[in-house]
């Protein structure tokens, strides 16, 4: 199975981050939470918020997860 493609856009000026899976945009999360709910959503599942705050975790997702204008900490 082909792995799935994430890019978490720079936060807006009103908050919130666009996010697309494999070239579809999915919506704006505002946290975490949002964002794993998206994922679920998308297939995408055993990331928790926790799991997208640790750097090792970060790191073994880095061809799953591109984090751009900053990464799971910047949400404004």
């Amino acid at each position: 199975m082909a792995r799935r493609r994430v890019i978490v856009y720079p936060p807006t000026k009103t908050g919130g981050r666009r996010v697309r899976v494999d070239g579809c945009i999915l919506g704006t999360a505002y946290s975490l939470h949002d964002l794993c709910a998206f994922l679920c959503r998308a297939g995408i599942s055993g990331l928790t918020e926790v799991d997208l705050t640790c750097e090792d975790t970060i790191a073994d997702a880095g061809e799953l997860l591109e984090w751009r204008g900053g990464g799971p900490d910047v949400w404004h």
